[in-house]
């Protein structure tokens, strides 16, 4: 991953974020920490199963 894609990221996000707030829309994401822990903890979930190799093509599986 290139810094240079996650500083691009970051500052999406922080202009959709100031855009929400100035427009009063909800964000779309858990305004609360316990949520972003949630979201958190499904990326490094992700991320281990990655790195660990394993996993199962479920569309395969079903005959999709």
């Amino acid at each position: 991953m290139s810094t240079q894609l996650a500083v691009l990221a970051l500052l999406t996000g922080l202009a959709t974020g100031a855009l929400f707030r100035f427009l009063n829309i909800p964000i779309p994401a858990p305004p609360e920490l316990p949520g972003l822990m949630g979201i958190v903890g499904i990326y490094l979930g992700y991320k281990v199963i990655d790195y660990l190799g394993v996993g199962i093509d479920l569309l395969e599986t079903i005959g999709l």
